[in-house]
């Protein structure tokens, strides 16, 4: 199965989904790709008393209509900026939509409000399940400014040209998975890598919770650097061109990319995107990295590494 030179977007109307739109096609244009457009919908049925048992199933034209009408407004916005967009109205859930539909496109973008609550969680079942399923890498893009989530009647902001990128790098292969696609990225925008590597050895809780007190702090973080330089030299070994800062920090992963997010244009962080229950919430630091990060967040699985390898062979 070979991929399409496309950005796969889920739009509902939304002020989340057209940021996000926005975003995606500033994306597109990046890599000379184009937008492909979607907006998927599913209707429950309801037990009918007076049909004896059966079901009665909504009438779904006005809801045909109304979709229509938000790619026909989706495609205008793409348009305008010169990207190529395809829009197609599809039924179904909407994440099991887009990730059957990433088999085929470089790159799948969501977006979400990030508020957390009952709302969120509605959201969420697409922004956090998309990303953990899906066969190529996927972009949550939160409706943030400043530091703070948009009411929905609240002017749409522009984009951020992606000048800053941050990826997580803990030495797993779907961290260097990630660092690959980091690179890609920094290359198509022409913007400043930094691979950071979180280590929480001041409060020594966690995974470090087992070293002695006399262990030297600053050896391990050096250490952990050292690795760092390893495994950022190897990813480089074919983009001679792309300089990529490298710092160790202490603290965890996922608190280290979520503060670096108020100031970076997009993180990228690995996952291993298991699947089923526990794959529909990430692991821990890619989840909590999409749920708090002030930037879009780009996440890579082992699935899409997998994918990529059998469209190369």
């Amino acid at each position: 199965m070979t991929r399409d030179d496309v950005v796969l977007v889920g739009v509902d109307g939304s002020a989340a989904s057209l940021h996000a739109l926005d975003w995606a096609a500033a994306q597109a244009r990046a890599h000379g790709w184009g937008v492909r457009l979607v907006c998927s919908y599913s209707l429950p049925s309801f037990t009918a008393a007076s049909l004896d048992g059966g079901y009665a199933a909504l009438d779904d034209t006005a809801i045909q209509e109304g979709a229509r009408a938000v790619l026909a407004e989706a495609t205008e916005r793409v348009s305008s900026m010169g990207v190529p967009v395809t829009a197609k109205v599809l039924t179904g859930d909407a994440a099991g939509v887009l990730v059957e539909l990433s088999h085929t496109v470089r790159l799948a973008v969501v977006g979400t409000r990030g508020r957390g609550g009952f709302a969120d969680r509605l959201l969420g079942t697409v922004s956090s399940a998309l990303p953990a399923h899906a066969y190529c890498p996927t972009v949550v893009v939160p409706l943030r400014e400043a530091g703070r989530s948009l009411p929905d009647d609240a002017p749409i902001p522009a984009p951020r040209p992606v000048k800053r990128i941050v990826v997580g790098v803990d030495g797993s292969p779907q961290a260097e998975h990630a660092l690959r696609y980091a690179i890609g990225e920094a290359e198509a925008w022409g913007a400043e890598l930094t691979a950071v590597a979180g280590v929480p050895v001041g409060s020594m809780t966690g995974v470090l919770a087992w070293l002695p007190a006399a262990v030297d702090h600053e050896q391990v973080l050096k250490d952990v650097t050292e690795g760092l330089h390893v495994v950022v030299d190897r990813a480089l070994a074919d983009h001679p061109g792309v300089t990529v800062r490298r710092i160790a920090l202490d603290g965890t992963g996922a608190e280290l990319l979520t503060e670096f997010s108020v100031a970076t244009d997009l993180i990228v962080v690995g996952s291993r995107g298991r699947g089923g229950f526990k794959g529909l919430l990430l692991g821990s630091t890619s989840q909590a990295v999409l749920h708090h990060s002030d930037c879009p967040v780009m996440v890579v699985t082992n699935r899409c590494a997998a994918e990529e390898a059998a469209v190369a062979g």
